[in-house]
């Protein structure tokens, strides 16, 4: 009896001795921890992504085994691509008046999905407060915002004015929107569905079979919960977004011309200012 307790006590022992050897954990600045610090890397079974009812499908994490498809690289997205499907990059200007891409559109026929990878916290739950900031714009824009239970758990269904179309008897009109989003390791993948796949069930299913595709790279970098993250695209498409800016440039620049310009071919009123 008195060997088996020595024994027991030498196994206690060697466990204390391992956990004392172990490396603490630090967070991003030292012992303290924030939400978006470094997270070592999970096991090869997922355990937390077998257990998330609203992912068992997809959308997937770097770190995980997606299904093997061809797929873009724009550094935070890997994005499907399936024949018949177009892929658009959204920019919008920044403060110093430089484009910055802020979500990616993918086109199948008359369907359109937005896309948006957004870091978040470690504990779930930014996508309940992504949808309520959604709603907010939605009623104040005059239109109408339901919640829905979907593939991806909640979503919201949204009916939002069209500006400047109304009906021949003065009705407004409006358009169906789905808003969709999913709570990854450290991130939100938000989608916005137009077109067919906010309306026609058989469409609904194709559209987010893709998003369902997409695998999100959220990478070690610290940043913010609810920021953007870095989408950058391949070389060849930042060449042909930079000529399409130039075409419209020069063709914005033709209208301001023939509209400031006399039928003799000097300018009236004053030079048309930089925008």
């Amino acid at each position: 009896m008195f060997g088996r307790r020595r024994k027991k006590r030498d196994k206690e022992t060697d466990r204390a001795a391992e956990t004392e050897a172990r490396p603490k954990r630090q967070g991003a600045a030292g012992a303290v921890s924030f939400d978006n610090e470094i997270e070592p890397e999970r096991a090869s079974g997922q355990p937390v992504k077998d257990e998330d009812q609203y992912r068992r499908t997809g959308p997937w994490d770097s770190s995980e085994d997606a299904p093997e498809a061809s797929r873009m690289d724009l550094g935070s997205m890997l994005l499907p691509m399936e024949q018949g499907t177009e892929i658009q990059v959204n920019v919008a200007q920044d403060k110093q008046n430089k484009q910055k891409i802020i979500g990616v559109t993918l086109v199948r026929g008359k369907t359109a999905l937005q896309v948006q990878p957004f870091a978040a916290p470690k504990s779930s739950g930014l996508w309940d407060e992504m949808r309520e900031e959604l709603r907010e714009q939605v009623t104040k824009q005059g239109g109408k915002a339901e919640d829905h239970d979907g593939t991806f758990g909640p979503e919201l269904q949204a009916l939002i004015p069209i500006k400047g179309k109304k009906t021949e008897d003065g009705r407004q009109l409006g358009q169906r929107v789905r808003f969709i989003g999913v709570d990854g390791p450290r991130w939100v993948l938000r989608g916005v569905i137009r077109g067919e796949g906010a309306t026609k069930p058989e469409m609904m299913s194709e559209i987010e079979q893709i998003f369902a595709n997409i695998v999100v790279v959220r990478g070690d970098q610290p940043v913010p919960p609810s920021e953007l993250l870095q989408i950058t695209v391949p070389k060849k498409i930042q060449e042909q977004m930079a000529a399409a800016a130039q075409q419209r440039a020069a063709q914005q620049a033709a209208q301001r011309g023939n509209a400031g310009s006399s039928p003799n071919g000097s300018a009236s009123g004053p030079a048309p200012s930089g925008s």
